[in-house]
This record gives C-alpha cells, structure tokens and sequence, in this order.
C-alpha cells in the first residue's frame, strides 16, 4: 500500500477568495478552531440527519438512502419558468461528466475527467482550488467507458476521489493539499476506479471496476483519518486451493464451476452504495461476470454468487449479512450496480423498510432492507429474455434460447440494459421513482473461438453477431429501436405512473423535490424540469452538449440553487453516439446553475465536422477487411465505436492521417507513438499482420463514409 502525507499547513482561502471560510446553511457547531473545520465539516451525526440542512447536499445522493429528493421548493412548478443560469464553469475537457457535485456550506466541490478536483464558491463558481492527479493516459486501456468517474465524498474537512488508475486519494477541502493516497488495486491488473466513494462511520467505502478485462471484483473501506485498510468484501471466490476469506465466499464457491479464477471471476462493485444508520447496514450492488458468457466462465453452470447482486455487509467489519441475486448466472451483462435508493414505504396498511433498484436486467425491485426478503418484481420495459420473477423462488423465469448457447438471440434490454448508471431519484410526496430509461437490444452470440486475452476486454461473445450493419439503409433502420425515456414508477403498485419520451438513449441522472419538480438533462443537450405529478414539460436550457450527470439543489444565504454538470460520455457514446448525438452539438464540459431571476448566457462554441474523409487507396484483400474487422469489433470497438463510427468523444479513425503509411499506423497502434494522448500500444496483443489487417478494415469504411457524403468508387 502506498501512503503520501502532506505537512503544508492549511490556510482559509476566504482571505483571498472571498467569504466560503464561513459556514452557510447550517446551525451546527464548528469542532474546532482551525481554518479546515470550516470547510467539508461532515461528520455522521449531519448524514444521519442530512434532512435538517436541506439547503447542502453533503453526499453523493444528498442522503445516507440516496433518494435524491431534496425538501426545497423556493422553486417550484409555478415559478420554474423563471429559473436562469446564475453562472458556469469551464471544466476544460471535451469528454463525458458523469459527476454528481457536493456542496456544503457555500463550497462545491466536483470531478472532471481525469480525476480532476475542483472547489467552487457554489454561489458565484469562483474556483477556490484545483488538484490534478496526474494520471497517465495509457491506462485507458484498462477501461471500458473513457476517463469518467461520479464524483467526490466528503467528511471532517478532507475530500476523497478514487481515480482512474485505481488509487483512492484524501486532499485537504480548504486548499486541495493530499493528506493521503493510497492504492487500492493491484495496478499491474485491468482494475480501474470509476464511482464516487461514499463515507460511513469515518470508513471511505470504494470499489473498482474491470470485470470486462479479467478481475476479481471487491469493495474495500479505509480509515478515513489515515488511509489504512479496515476491511475488504470480496465478491467472488478466487481459487478454492488457496482458502476462503470467509464463509460467504465459500458458500458463494460452490455456485461456480470449471476454474473461473484464472480469469477472475468479475463481480466488480463500481458504482451503487446506500447505508441504513438505523439496521447500520451497507448496502452495494454487484457487476457482471469475466467473461460476461456463462458458458465459458462457469461451465456447467450455477448462479455464480455473488455476480448482479445487491449485497448487505456491516460497515464497521465488512461481514456479509445477505444477499438478492437479480440475475443468477448472467450472460448478458445485467449487472445490479445501478443505483440503490433506501425508503419506508406503506405496503398492504404496514410500514416497510425497503430497498429499490432498477437494475441492467429491467425488472423493478422491492425488497425488505432488513433482510432481503423480496416483496415484488415487475418488469418497467417490455423484455424478452424472461417472462416474469418467481416470488416462490426470487428468480426469474428464463425464456428458452435467451442464453444463446445455440444460436444468437436478439434481447430486449441490450447489454447497456434498461437503466444503466444515471441516478434514478424518488419523491416520497408523489410516491414515485424517476427512472432514465433505456430501451434498445442488442444480439448476442458464442463466438467461433475464445481465447483469453490478458488486460484488455473479453466479453467471451460475439463481436461480429453483434455488430452494426455496413449498409447505411440498415444502420437507419435500426434508430427507432433505440429509445429513450423519463419513467415515473409507482414502487407500491409497480406499475407506470407516466412517461416522457426523448430522442434516443443516454440520457442524464433525475432529481426530484418538494417543488413538485423532476430535473433531467437530454443526450440531445437540454436540462430540463417536470411536474413530478404528471409529467408536464415546464422549463428547459440549451446546454451546448449532450447531457449524462445528475443535478443536484441546494441553498447559499437562503437563495435555491439548481446545478447540473454537463458533457456528453460514457460507453454508448462512445459505441453509438452517432445514433443520439447530432454532429452539429459540440462537447463542452461544464457546471451549469441556475436561480431564479437570473439571466446568464452561455458562450456561443465552435463547430467543426466529426470527421474529414481522405482515405488513401484500398489494398488490403477481402480475407485481411474481414480479419480487421472481427479484430476491431473486439479489441477497438469499445472507444473508437461500433464499426468504427465514432462519437464526439475520440477521433474517427475513418479520417486519421496514420491511415495513409502503415508504418505511421504501427507506430501508433502497436509501439503507442499517442500515449500521452490515451492511445495505449498494443503490441503484447496486436501483431503487425492483425495491425495491417484493422488499417484494411477501417480504410473500407473510410471510403464507406466518403461514398455517402459524395459516392465514388475507393481508388486500388
């Protein structure tokens, strides 16, 4: 374990920046008289009680059960129209913002990409400081999505963000100094850190993601003073020759077959936590397999415990209590990492504590928190690959040839599921839940060969069964399959409440709160605010890009803020953001927030085309584009997109100058001539004749985007 410690004495940045050394919003006592305590002050008696101080939004779903509701109304359905943008903030980058922003008494504090740290005034988006982890670009090879993440935690004056290459780092709220790093992988393996970490009882809580890459998935906590390791969950058996860690994973063992351990087994937890102070529960969802197809991780089948699950540990110990498996035995990448919201809800004239999810799978979940008992399970878009839960049983009943052990079988909901990582949020004045849905399919099949390939993505399907088709008549054909909505969901009922259909998939996180309000920003670059009742489209903003975060509220001298990051990203804009992304919408990351009154404007950005087609002449033999092509669906596919057809967020290889000298190709694609760009070398994995093969392929549909901008035949 490596641990930094900072000796820079901290110094309140209100001498120079202002007045956010004084905390706003909240009546509690200072501990201590130093400049820090002003700031992040976070302790556990203000989560638990987090309603009390409505105007923060002290953790990463504003309370311990994530509900993402807030009580304010100063803005509300009648004045909504009125809501402008008080002030923006650059981030800098042209990639996807996934980060939900914390604020505590008058300072925000957030994440670009990269890992980067930024401390705001949230009243006017002053910086206060900036820290830069320095990350080296090359580790994008390990990840799956592009240099996102969700965000910071926050607790007694420090701030904490996992990065990207895996460490989990303590900086200093008052100046952004490191306090601590520690590393929470092992980094010569494809882990890598995504979620925002969440803080109960002084212990920083973090997983990791990789389970695509070949890992063994598990949650870790860390003194939150100190750095030091209090406890590790894994999720997944490793080899049972070696011994259990403890009587969960030897139960878990004997749910696999084969030895899944060789290539980790997957299971990584990389995105939803919750915590009950009251049953001191933690609560966490579980990824998908490694690979994601049963057939080759666990021949013979079994459940493969605890992959898609949500799990419940002590925080204190990390010593399992229970467990729902949402999906026993994935192969479909139906992972139950989406986000968990905690609730006391009336049900048949009783009070229950319940957990819900809405989950990869597309079954809507309620179940008692106390002791994972499951209470309903309805379907919240239509699917094909089961028919309905078994409340007998807990599980779901499996339609024949959806595993496609056969033959390949087109599911509804594709692999991106039908609510993927965008926080849903509940209102306990409605009664509903706010779900960003996704509604599109995707094919799966066992490919002709497996082989295990250490370090970058194995999916152990198909990447040519599941691929787009060349013909642009066909590709056209396919967009009205991929959809997008605002659900509102009735967890008591399980029945849909109303609906808002968007342009396409993608679409960013929900906010509800007592204004009778729902904020969501589009893939198609809107933020927009609903009645939470009913639906109503009452107020929207241009944002200039296209939309994935959550927003969040909160008040500074008793005035409401709205406050959404922006930037469009993550793994389907990168495969498909051709399919949501109009060309002429730019890429610019920023915060955003607004009050009411306010009249701020955006400044106008550039435009340029996504791609500028030269292809040089095509020699590569038919045999050598259909090779590229299968090496390139499995091997590129997932930052460069589907068939090579690229979004905003990388450059189209269709248009790259390297296409013109294979030896300019190579020095790239295999000796990593663009790493410090994020283009890692290939060359443990590509040879020169596979490298040859995917310059042959990309050239083909180079000459495919040129022909229907201006048809011409390729020059030989």
């Amino acid at each position: 374990m490596l641990r930094t410690q900072s000796t820079a004495a901290a110094l309140c940045l209100a001498l120079t920046l202002g007045t956010a050394c004084s905390p706003k919003n909240s009546d509690h006592p200072t501990s201590s008289n130093s400049a820090e305590a002003s700031f992040a002050a976070v302790n556990h008696e203000r989560l638990a009680n987090a309603d009390r101080e409505p105007g923060n939004w002290m953790s990463h779903g504003r309370t311990y059960g994530e509900q993402r509701y807030s009580p304010l109304k100063e803005v509300q359905q009648s004045n909504v129209k009125d809501l402008g943008l008080a002030w923006s903030f650059d981030l800098g980058a042209k990639r996807g913002i996934e980060a939900t922003s914390i604020v505590v008494d008058g300072v925000m504090y957030l994440t670009s990409t990269w890992n980067v740290v930024y401390a705001l005034d949230a009243a006017n988006g002053k910086q206060l400081w900036r820290y830069d982890p320095k990350i080296e670009k090359d580790v994008m090879v390990k990840g799956c999505c592009g240099p996102v993440n969700r965000g910071v935690a926050v607790w007694n004056g420090q701030v904490f963000v996992g990065t990207l290459d895996g460490r989990l780092i303590a900086l200093n709220a008052a100046n952004g100094d490191v306090n601590w790093e520690v590393t929470t992988v092992d980094q010569s393996k494809p882990y890598t850190i995504t979620g925002a970490p969440r803080v109960v009882k002084g212990k920083v809580v973090i997983g990791n993601g990789g389970a695509e890459f070949g890992v063994r998935g598990y949650i870790s906590a860390y003194d939150a003073n100190t750095g030091d390791m209090a406890w590790r969950f894994y999720t997944v058996p490793g080899n049972p020759e070696s011994g259990f860690e403890n009587s969960a994973m030897e139960m878990a063992a004997k749910t696999w077959n084969g030895e899944w351990w060789v290539i980790g087994g997957g299971g990584t937890v990389w995105d939803s936590m919750a915590y009950d102070p009251e049953l001191d529960l933690l609560y966490f969802g579980v990824g998908n397999g490694s690979p994601w197809n049963r057939e080759i991780r666990s021949p013979g089948g079994g459940d493969n415990l605890f992959l898609s699950s949500i799990v419940a540990v002590r925080p204190d110990t990390g010593d399992f209590v229970w467990h729902y498996q949402t999906t026993p035995g994935d192969s479909w990448d139906y992972t139950a990492t989406q986000h968990i919201i905690l609730a006391d809800i009336e049900l048949k004239g009783q009070t229950r504590k319940v957990l819900m999810q809405a989950p990869k799978n597309g079954f809507f979940y309620l179940i008692d928190r106390t002791d994972g008992t499951l209470l309903s399970a309805e379907n919240y878009i239509d699917i094909n690959w089961a028919t309905h839960v078994d409340m007998e049983t807990g599980r779901p009943v499996e339609v024949e040839g959806a595993r496609y052990v056969d033959k390949p079988y087109t599911i509804f909901p594709s692999f991106l599921g039908g609510h993927n990582w965008h926080p849903m949020s509940y209102s306990p004045d409605t009664g509903l839940v706010y779900i960003p849905v996704l509604d599109m399919p995707a094919v799966h099949g066992q490919p002709e060969h497996f082989e295990y390939r250490p370090g970058i993505s194995n999916t152990g399907t198909s990447g040519i069964i599941g691929s787009l088709p060349d013909d642009q008549a066909q590709r056209d054909a396919l967009k009205p399959l991929m959809k997008g909505r605002l659900l509102a969901w009735n967890p008591k009922t399980q029945k849909e409440a109303w609906r808002v259909e968007h342009s396409g998939p993608w679409n960013g996180g929900t906010l509800s709160t007592a204004g009778n309000l729902v904020f969501q920003g589009t893939a198609d670059g809107k933020f927009v605010a609903y009645r939470a009742d009913t639906g109503e489209r009452l107020w929207d903003f241009p944002t200039q890009t296209g939309v994935v975060a959550a927003p969040i509220t909160y008040t500074v001298n008793g005035e409401q803020y709205v406050s959404i990051n922006v930037g469009w990203g993550g793994v389907f804009a990168l495969a498909f953001g051709e399919y949501v992304q109009p060309e002429s919408l730019p890429n610019a990351a920023r915060v955003l927030t607004f009050k009411l009154g306010a009249k701020g404007k955006l400044p106008t950005l550039d435009w340029q085309p996504r791609v500028v087609f030269n292809p040089p002449a095509q020699t590569g033999t038919e045999a050598s584009i259909s090779q590229g092509f299968s090496i390139y669906q499995e091997t590129c596919m997932g930052c460069h997109g589907l068939n090579a057809v690229s979004g905003l967020l990388v450059p189209d290889l269709r248009g790259s100058g390297f296409l013109h000298s294979l030896e300019a190709w190579n020095s790239v694609v295999r000796d990593g001539a663009l790493q410090k760009n994020g283009m890692p070398a290939f060359a443990k994995w590509i040879d020169e004749a596979q490298s040859s093969a995917i310059r042959d392929y990309i050239i083909q549909q180079a000459w495919r985007g040129r022909n229907l901008q201006s048809p011409q035949e390729p020059e030989k």
